[in-house]
C-alpha cells in the first residue's frame, strides 16, 4: 500500500464500510497520482459545528463547509527543507463534515457513499497540489476528480 491513513472519527457515527470506502478510494487515487510509498495522510470526520470552528479559525469563514485540507509538505517562506534519512512523506490532513456530506448527497441526488468519496478525493487532490482558484486550475482538478471517481466506480448517478 502506498498510503498510511490515520483515521479519526469525532462524530462516532462513521461506519466500517465508510472507512473502507475512503481507504480504498484514496489508495486508488494515490496509485493513479503516483504518490511515493510510505506517504501519510490523516482523515478526520467531524460535525458541522466543529468544521465551522476550523473554517472560522483558519480561513476566516464563519460557516460550516464540507471538506477542508491542510497540506503539510508545502514549504513556507523562510523554511528549510530537511534532507537526510528516509522519512515518510506527510501530506497533511483532510477534515470532512459528515453532516454536510449527508445534506449534499441528498441535494445532489446521489448516495452518501458517493458524496463521502467525492469529498475525501477532493481533499486529497488539494494535498497533492491541485486547486480551483483559477478557471484553468479548476478545470484540471474537476476533470481529474471525475476521472478517478469514474474509474473507481463512484460516478454520479
Amino acid at each position: 500500500m502506498t498510503l498510511e491513513i490515520d483515521f479519526n472519527d469525532e462524530t462516532e457515527i462513521v461506519s466500517q464500510q465508510d472507512y473502507e470506502l475512503v481507504e480504498k478510494l484514496l489508495q486508488f487515487a494515490a496509485e493513479k497520482e503516483q504518490v511515493a510509498k510510505n506517504t501519510e495522510v490523516s482523515v478526520t470526520f467531524v460535525d458541522n459545528e466543529r468544521i465551522q470552528e476550523i473554517n472560522r479559525e483558519y480561513r476566516d469563514k464563519d460557516q460550516p463547509t464540507d471538506v477542508i485540507s491542510f497540506a503539510l509538505e508545502e514549504m513556507g517562506e523562510g523554511e528549510v527543507q530537511i534532507i537526510g534519512e528516509e522519512m515518510p512523506t506527510v501530506l497533511g490532513d483532510i477534515i470532512i463534515s459528515i453532516d454536510r456530506t449527508r445534506v449534499q448527497a441528498e441535494e445532489y441526488g446521489h448516495s452518501f457513499e458517493r458524496e463521502l468519496g467525492f469529498l475525501a478525493l477532493h481533499g486529497f487532490l488539494h494535498l497533492l497540489g491541485y486547486d480551483h482558484m483559477e478557471p484553468e486550475e479548476e478545470k484540471e482538478m474537476m476533470t481529474r476528480q471525475k476521472e478517478i471517481l469514474e474509474e473507481y466506480g463512484l460516478q454520479r448517478l
